[in-house]
């Protein structure tokens, strides 16, 4: 397994808690807060995105506007069911969403999700550096050649760590906000 291979993988992982950052609404409308969501699509489950145009006209309403008129309601269901917290609101052409703000206690369940989020991301990092000093191991390479790909395993995650404590912290500011 070579330098560039291990810091693939702790790329990989950095993107994934990147990823699930977006979940993770700080009081404004994100079209990503709908990710997951499913409609009941004649009998098909359907992400809400397949179906129909989200835009942000504001920064706490999200607009969806279906394709076909007649999944309204199912887009409505959809969201209700999700129960993301948001009540939609239906005029016959558009579902709207209006983001509340957070209160206090909402945010700091947020900041709780967001450290356990980036601690995960550290026991990934974690787990790639031990198969990958598994790895150097068992390559039987000379004790110095060895050592030295250790610690530059070493250096990388010390790198992503401190990445992951950065954007954990960035996000923590972002939802802590008012």
């Amino acid at each position: 397994m070579s330098i560039n291979e291990v810091e693939s993988k702790m790329q990989k992982a950095l993107e994934n808690m990147e990823a699930r950052f977006t979940n993770v609404r700080a009081g404004r409308a994100n079209p990503a807060m709908l990710n997951g969501i499913m409609v009941d699509y004649y009998g098909t489950p359907t992400p809400i995105n397949s179906l129909a145009n989200i835009t942000v006209p504001e920064a706490k309403q999200l607009f969806i506007k279906p394709f076909d008129r007649n999944v309204l309601k199912d887009i409505e269901r959809a969201i209700n069911e999700a129960n993301i917290g948001i009540t939609p609101t239906n005029n016959g052409e558009v579902v709207i969403l209006t983001v509340p703000d957070l209160t206090e206690e909402r945010r700091r369940d947020y900041v709780k999700q967001v450290k356990a989020m980036a601690e995960d991301a550290k026991v990934a990092l974690r787990n790639i550096r031990q198969e990958a000093n598994q790895t150097i191991k068992k390559e039987e390479l000379p004790e110095d050649e060895e050592k030295n790909m250790m610690e530059d395993v070493q250096e990388l995650i010390n790198k992503y760590n401190k990445i992951v404590d950065d954007k954990a912290k960035e996000k923590e500011q972002e939802l802590m906000q008012v």
